[in-house]
Formats: C-alpha cells, structure tokens, sequence
C-alpha cells in the first residue's frame, strides 16, 4: 500500500510537472507570437494625389510651404508623396549620399506632420538622381559591373531607405516607396531587392510600392513582395504638338489594355506614384520630358489631365495617382510657366473638379 502510495505520489508530480512545463512551453509560445506579430496595415485606398517637392534643405520647413500644403488640400487632395532626393555622382560611381539639395530630416517630418494635421495621408517618396548627367544618363542606368560592387550598392541604397523607413514608421506614414525609376537594378538583381523589402517590413508597418518607369514596370520580380504596383505613368500618347482630348483618349487605349492584362497576372492594386505632362506643345509626345519649353499650351495639360482621370477612375484595378508635382509655394505656375507644375493653371482646376468627387473605391 505504501509502495501504491508513493507511485501514485511520484506520478502525481510527474502530472504537474507536465502541465507546469506545458504552461511555460504555450506561455513562450505565446510572448514569441505576439512579438512576431505586428498591426493589421491599413486597408488600401483610393489616393487622390500630388507630389509634392522641394530641392532645398529647408524648403519644407517655411510657411511659404505649410500655405501650398494648405492650398494643395483645398484643392481636395487626399494623399501627398512627399520627395526627398539623394544623389550619386555618376551611374558607375555606387557613392550614395546627401546633398545641399537634399531636405533635412527635420524639413521632411514637418512636411509630414502637415500634411496630417491638415487630413492628409502621406507617402514618403526616396529619389536617388545623378549629379553628372552630362552624357545624358538617368537614374534608371545606375548600375555595377562586379558582384562585389553590386553588394555594396546594395547595401548603402538598403541604408538609405531605411534611414525613411524609421521616420516613416515613427511618424505613422500610410505608404513608402522603396524606389524611383531604378530599372537597371530593379530588373537585374530583383533577389536583392527582396532582401531589401524583408529588411523594410521588419521596421516599418505602413505599404509598401516601388515606382516602375512606364517601359519596364513589366520586368519587375518582386511585384509579389509589395502591396501596390506603382507605374510612373508617362506613357507616349501622341505624334501631335497639339492634341485633341479625343486624341489623347485615344491614345491612353493602346497601354490601358496592357496595364489590365498585367494586373491580371499580379493581381496587385495599381497606383501612378508619378503622373503628368508639361503645360506646352508636344507634352504629351514624351511626357516624361523636363525639357525647357517655351511653347506654353495650358489646354493640353487640361486635356491631358481629363484624358488620365476619365480612362481610368473606371477601372477596379486602379487606386489612384499623384500628380508631377506641386511646389512649396503657392504662387508657383500660373499661365506664364510651361512645365509641370498645375497650380494656377486650369489642370488645377480640373483636379480639384475631380477629386471633389467621392471616390471609385
């Protein structure tokens, strides 16, 4: 009986040894998962936006631009991409850095913020340009020729947008784009770029998009890893200097069938990180052209913004746009100034008639 005893005992402490060991091994189970765990994103929405820009370290930080903040929101712009360009020296040099052209980190957290105090959402938007483009290069060559130049590429580029990433993350930024226009090595070395997004993911919770330029957004690898597919969307239109709107309507045809077949395969929401035309004669030739224009057309730019918004806000593919660009001060444009810029011009107009409008989706 005591023998009964004592085994019954010994297997009474096995059993609570068992269960005190099951508790711990769920309750480490547990904290694991929850630290794995991160917030729900947010649910995609339509964007109704513009890029916004500066070229200065403290462009952002005057009240020249908190004013053109204002004014861009009074237009009934939902979503701002707020610009920050870093440049390297040539395609081959892979010498990542700041410039005197670069906003200060305290200028792009004060645009930020408001934009959100005025209702706005954000998406921080990293360029890397080139210093030298005298033999005509562009970011989208920035490339390497050994392996071992490619992995540090890689990690200085991987540096620099996770310097965004933190202040992005902190100041509760709804979209970052991990990269501009960088065909060569978004098409070369698509593996790295996953490495690069994984990186992003682990410190920041908001989306995530790359911006494709219009030839090469089909070449892209890791479409699968982001939650939007953003096409700078500067597709040629036309051969003539001055278009009709049905002209331009009918020229959209041709890439709007190619833009619905690719979605198709990705099956990924669609936005324009980067969309817009010169307010000149032949804008929409070559519409991603900054070439110095005298030739001022301000009714093509309006046609050329109609021609975008009504092809489009149809599809159930498609989550909106972002405007190139609008500037830090409200006075900028106006029916004297050829280039990009809508403001003071009747494209603002047609935007703001536009996003008035509730929202496709």
């Amino acid at each position: 009986m005591a023998k009964k005893l004592k085994k019954a005992k010994k297997a009474g402490s096995l059993g609570l040894v068992t269960i005190v060991m099951a508790v711990v091994v769920l309750a480490v189970a547990g904290t694991m998962v929850m630290r794995s765990m991160k917030p729900a994103k947010s649910p995609i929405e339509f964007q109704k936006g513009f890029g916004y820009c500066t070229w200065s370290s403290d462009g952002y930080l005057s009240e020249f631009s908190d004013e053109s903040l204002a004014a861009m929101r009074d237009v009934g712009t939902e979503w701002v991409a707020i610009h920050t360009t870093w440049h390297q020296t040539t395609c081959w040099s892979g010498d990542i850095h700041r410039t005197s052209k670069t906003p200060t980190d305290e200028a792009v957290v004060h645009a930020i913020r408001k934009a959100h105090e005025l209702g706005m959402k954000v998406m921080v938007k990293p360029h890397l340009d080139l210093i030298d483009e005298s033999d005509g290069s562009w970011r989208g060559e920035i490339g390497c020729l050994r392996e071992s130049d490619w992995e540090k590429w890689f990690q200085d580029y991987t540096d620099f947008i996770m310097h965004y990433a933190k202040i992005a993350e902190r100041e509760k930024v709804e979209i970052l784009c991990i990269g501009t226009e960088l065909s060569t090595a978004s098409t070369a070395k698509g593996y790295m770029w996953e490495s690069l997004i994984s990186k992003v993911r682990s410190k920041y919770n908001g989306l995530l998009t790359y911006a494709a330029h219009w030839d090469r957004y089909q070449d892209i690898r890791f479409w699968d890893k982001l939650d939007l597919v953003g096409i700078n969307a500067y597709f040629p239109l036309t051969r003539k200097l001055d278009p009709t709107y049905e002209e331009l309507m009918e020229g959209l045809k041709k890439w709007t069938v190619e833009m619905e077949n690719f979605q198709q395969l990705v099956q990924k929401p669609i936005i324009f990180p980067e969309i817009g035309s010169a307010s000149a004669d032949g804008a929409a030739i070559r519409p991603w052209e900054h070439v110095q224009r005298t030739e001022i057309n301000l009714i093509l730019q309006k046609d050329y913004y109609r021609a975008i918004m009504d092809t489009f806000w149809p599809k159930e593919w498609f989550y909106g746009l972002y405007w190139w660009y609008w500037g830090t001060n409200v006075r900028m444009g106006g029916e004297f100034n050829a280039g990009f810029i809508p403001q003071n011009k009747p494209a603002q107009e047609v935007a703001k008639s536009r996003y008035s409008e509730p929202s496709p989706r």
